[in-house]
């Protein structure tokens, strides 16, 4: 939840124009208020408006747009510096920091609340290319496996959330929200709400409608609460017969993972997305730009990196040569 009343009215302004007329999702906006807050409260140790040092115990309501009108790009430097040597922020981190900055100073600019946009020349700091982790089509065969563990009560519904995973490289979010008439059985396909609020068409192959009718089966038709989640509408239910939260989802993968002796350090819900990419992309044939509509990347160089992924195998390829080393 965001705590408003610690806000200054600027930046509930902010925040309120994100949701209504930018119509981003609740979990972006609450990034919004998190990183922006942070900002003002490290605004107020760097222009000495404070004596605290401890972020936690800093107000920043106080921070008036006076205040704000003085920042200069150096003082954003400042601020990424502060997180890299403070919190051994990551660039992935400090790059979403400038990305809310970047709007933040922008929409005060735009509603004439100050001058000058700090942002202006701002860089996005460099972001490390590595290659994603993924299940190979083994393990994934025996994740696929295990999850029809009979042992399991529950394990139709199990079975069904791992090969959506599997099979269509949906996010965490996008599975634990959809809902019962989101599927069209007849035209197999499915709508699910991906990041900032949008919608795509995902389209389902034979063990997806499989999965998903076996599980329909057993669903509970009764008791099921009707609350703020919509939990009467959802597809996945948890053992209370309210909308599956998200921390189920990854204790069931966690443990199905577990079962087929995968390293569970390495290996995460998230990587199922990737498995299901890589997996596409390898042996399907799959067009990038088709790809990347399945999966719902706003940018076709997110997509790309999947075609790192195979252009590496090809350089191991390479490397194996008995030859190699002559």
């Amino acid at each position: 939840m965001i705590a408003r009343e610690k806000n200054p009215d600027y930046l509930n302004g902010f925040l309120d124009y994100m949701v209504t007329i930018q119509n981003k999702s609740p979990n972006t906006v609450k990034e919004y208020n998190y990183d922006l807050a942070t900002f003002l409260k490290f605004i107020k140790i760097h222009f000495h408006l404070t004596d605290e040092t401890d972020l936690q115990k800093i107000d920043y309501d106080d921070v008036g747009l006076d205040t704000i009108s003085k920042i200069k790009l150096d003082d954003l430097h400042s601020f990424l510096a502060y997180l890299t040597t403070n919190f051994h922020s990551k660039a992935s981190t400090r790059s979403r920091k400038v990305s809310s900055l970047r709007v933040f100073f922008n929409y005060l600019c735009v509603k004439n609340m100050i001058e000058i946009n700090p942002t202006q020349n701002l860089e996005t700091p460099k972001l490390d290319k590595r290659l994603p982790k993924y299940l190979t089509l083994e393990q994934s065969r025996k994740l696929l496996e295990v999850s029809e563990n009979e042992d399991n009560r529950n394990y139709e519904r199990d079975h069904a959330i791992t090969t959506l995973f599997l099979n269509c490289g949906m996010r965490l979010s996008e599975l634990v929200g959809i809902n019962i008439k989101d599927i069209n059985f007849e035209d197999c396909q499915m709508n699910v709400i991906g990041k900032g609020n949008k919608e795509r068409t995902i389209y389902l192959n034979k063990a997806c409608i499989k999965a998903i009718k076996e599980y329909l089966v057993v669903r509970p038709k009764e008791g099921i609460k009707k609350d703020s989640k919509d939990s009467d509408k959802a597809l996945f239910l948890s053992e209370r017969r309210q909308r599956i939260g998200k921390r189920t989802v990854q204790d069931i993968i966690y443990k199905e993972l577990k079962l087929a002796g995968i390293d569970t350090d390495k290996y995460s819900v998230h990587k199922l997305r990737h498995t299901a990419a890589t997996l596409m992309y390898q042996y399907g044939g799959v067009d990038i730009r088709a790809l990347q509509e399945l999966l719902g990347h706003e940018s076709i160089a997110t997509t790309e990196i999947y075609t790192h992924v195979s252009n590496e195998q090809v350089r191991n390829a390479v490397e194996s040569n008995p030859l190699a080393d002559l």
